[in-house]
């Protein structure tokens, strides 16, 4: 394998999972992929995490190495050369505070980057750990959660391993082409979450598919600890 384009440290991951309808999705799925199902459930996830030390081909960018990034993402799966299923998500939006991120971003993967002012905060207290991320788009939008202290492991077969363990990324690029490229990370632990809230005007920011989550309690709300990654130039699965 060649090395990787881009490593950083993924942390405290924020990941709020909600079932969907998979019509919903149909328009968003990249050629040569199919919806990948968790007991038979469909899903999208909002994540908000940090973007720690970042470097690309092994050069770090000034006053672009920490940064907060918020996506929604749903799941995917696609049959390799040698007819293995590699599991991977798709990226409806990316949100990152910076134009170079966005810019350098959509130009070599052909995401869907989006830039806005963004903050986040971590706190730890006798309550427990506390993780938030804000963006701005026509107005603040908020994920928070609060959790204990110490993370775990999830169990094998669980939906935090669906959730977490997608180590592909598949782009529509248009309707006969699709880009796939790969990431790298170990097994992350998760914080129990005791309490979350929810601010985001989905249709604002997402569009009119997604307007319905607002109304939408998550099925499950997640805190990964996250840890180092690696992401690798992409290529042309499609088209």
């Amino acid at each position: 394998m060649s090395s990787a384009f881009l490593t950083a440290e993924w942390r405290k991951l924020i990941m709020a999972n909600y079932v969907i309808k998979p019509e919903l999705l149909r328009s968003y799925v990249p050629p040569q992929t199919d919806l990948d199902l968790f007991e038979n459930r469909c899903y999208v996830t909002l994540v908000g995490f940090m973007f720690l030390d970042t470097r690309v081909r092994g050069w770090q960018i000034p006053f672009h190495s920490d940064f907060e990034e918020v996506n929604l993402r749903f799941y995917v799966r696609h049959c390799g050369e040698a007819g293995d299923w590699k599991r991977g998500v798709v990226f409806v939006k990316e949100i990152v505070p910076k134009p170079a991120l966005s810019l350098i971003a959509n130009v070599v993967y052909g995401e869907h980057y989006q830039t806005m002012p963004m903050s986040h905060r971590w706190e730890l207290n006798e309550d427990g750990l506390s993780v938030e991320y804000q963006w701005k788009s026509a107005q603040w939008n908020r994920l928070m959660v609060r959790a204990d202290t110490t993370p775990v492991r999830w169990s094998d077969g669980s939906e935090e391993e669906f959730i977490t363990e997608h180590f592909w990324g598949y782009t529509k690029l248009n309707e006969a082409s699709t880009s796939e490229y790969q990431v790298e990370h170990p097994a992350w632990l998760v914080y129990p979450v005791h309490t979350y809230h929810i601010d985001v005007d989905f249709e604002e920011v997402y569009g009119p598919t997604f307007a319905f989550l607002a109304k939408q309690e998550p099925k499950s709300v997640y805190l990964a600890e996250g840890s180092g990654i690696s992401v690798y130039k992409g290529r042309r699965v499609a088209g």
